[in-house]
């Protein structure tokens, strides 16, 4: 392992890759230290980590993704979300609307359109985005005295956090073309880990020697329990997120001449968890807006109705984690509805000379594609509302503060399980590539483990 980290400083273009993303994700934390202008950044930060229902569990959200930037106020406060919502929006369109669809088929000029469109409504997202949360701040009275009120303000401010996040944009981008890794990925990832010392800080503030756990205190064997089941989470998602059904395909033989050609029988892969980390980023930020909008209601209209409501939906209730879950299931059908084509695999098969044994090609093996990825998709989604609502149950059961238990479950670790295997692969394909080695040595690169 550690000469195969030598190894990669060894090949000059993967050493230069790897520095140049280095560097950019080393700057967009330092933007997380560039406040915007006239807000109040003490207030801020001793007030939002207290609010709790609807409006806490949307600001912890977002705050996953941009690495607690938003309860500060930075210029990279919104993070790169808008940009993965609209990317989402023309994934989805793209299926839907029969001129993207054309356009996507079109190859490099027709991404090059996509990607464009995706930008516009980067920039609308991200505007619409900061005038809710500026006002939000205003109302909260968290802007200085002096800028309240001000059209001039509240226009640079969305100004300032409009650019903040397409500058993250680029770097995304040029992470992509330069470096290693999937820029946008990475900066949701660096994010993620640069809330790992304040989780340890919190534990080391909360831990107890002498045993005694009042007042949410951890003692030893809490702690050992959190280190065994942070490996058992992260072990059990690296095997998930690399499980694969492989369904034997054997190839037509062909007669040319007088030789012989096909015959082979090789494998086709299909995901268990072929969404990734979608739905539960869907079903999570679905379930924010039911307890704001009857928190809000309960404020409007005190009784006993509203109040119901807005408590069986507060993060951690048994409501809220039993429509968490089924939104998971949801989207993971919906996901994978949208992106696995069985009718157009079981085309290709056919065009290209190849069948699933005891399979006619066609309708049949179409009808077959979709029945096991329908199973292999439940199992999938089953493992995403276990992860989902472990950190929620941790939290709630032993008295764990969000902060720590945030990282044995939910998007966050996902998001960092699966970017860390996309850049170990994608660093293993260039020094195996160059003859050397890759991480597990003799074993040959990583594999997706049969199911």
């Amino acid at each position: 392992m550690i000469s195969t980290f030598f190894n990669i400083f060894k090949i000059p273009e993967l050493r230069n890759k790897l520095l140049f993303t280095i560097g950019l994700l080393a700057a967009y934390r330092i933007g997380y230290y560039v406040a915007v202008p006239g807000v109040d950044q003490k207030a801020m930060a001793a007030a939002i980590p207290s609010r709790e229902g609807g409006l806490g569990d949307l600001v912890n959200y977002f705050q996953l993704f941009t690495g607690g930037n938003l309860s500060q106020s930075t210029i990279f406060g919104l993070g790169i979300m808008p940009y993965i919502s609209a990317s989402i929006i023309l994934q989805l369109l793209v299926t839907v609307v029969p001129s993207l669809e054309k356009l996507s088929q079109e190859g490099e000029t027709g991404r090059k359109k996509i990607n464009e469109y995706t930008r516009y409504g980067t920039v609308l997202l991200c505007v619409v985005n900061a005038v809710i949360w500026m006002r939000y701040l205003a109302s909260q009275n968290f802007i200085y005295p002096e800028y309240l009120g001000s059209f001039w303000y509240m226009l640079m401010a969305v100004c300032v956090l409009t650019a903040g996040t397409m500058f993250l944009m680029w770097l995304g981008e040029q992470i992509d073309e330069y470096g290693i890794g999937n820029g946008i990925s990475l900066i949701i990832m660096a994010g993620i880990v640069a809330r790992i010392p304040n989780a340890m800080i919190e534990v080391g503030r909360n831990l107890n020697w002498k045993g005694a756990t009042q007042g949410g205190q951890m003692d030893v064997p809490k702690i050992i329990f959190l280190v065994i089941m942070f490996v058992s989470v992260v072990a059990g998602s690296i095997l998930i997120m690399q499980a694969q059904r492989r369904i034997p395909i054997q190839q037509a033989k062909q007669t040319r001449g007088r030789r012989v050609y096909g015959g082979q029988r090789h494998y086709l892969p299909l995901r268990v968890n072929h969404g990734g980390v979608m739905p539960i980023i869907f079903a999570s930020s679905l379930m924010v807006f039911p307890g704001l909008l009857f928190g809000a209601a309960y404020k409007l209209w005190v009784n006993s109705f509203w109040g119901f409501l807005s408590d069986a939906f507060t993060n951690g209730g048994y409501i809220y984690t039993l429509c968490e879950i089924l939104g998971i299931y949801f989207f993971a059908y919906f996901w994978t509805t949208v992106q696995f084509r069985p009718k157009e695999m079981a085309n290709n098969l056919r065009d290209y000379g190849s069948f699933i044994p005891g399979l006619r090609p066609g309708k049949r093996t179409a009808d077959y594609l979709e029945r096991v990825m329908g199973r292999i998709t439940y199992v999938g989604a089953g493992f995403l509302a276990i992860i989902a609502i472990i950190p929620t149950l941790v939290a709630r059961s032993m008295e764990i503060p969000f902060t720590v238990s945030a990282f044995l479950g939910g998007t966050g670790l996902l998001i960092v399980v699966s970017v860390a295997l996309d850049l170990v692969q994608r660093i293993e394909a260039n020094l195996i590539m160059r003859n050397y080695q890759g991480f597990l040595g003799n074993e040959g690169p990583i594999k997706g483990s049969r199911t």
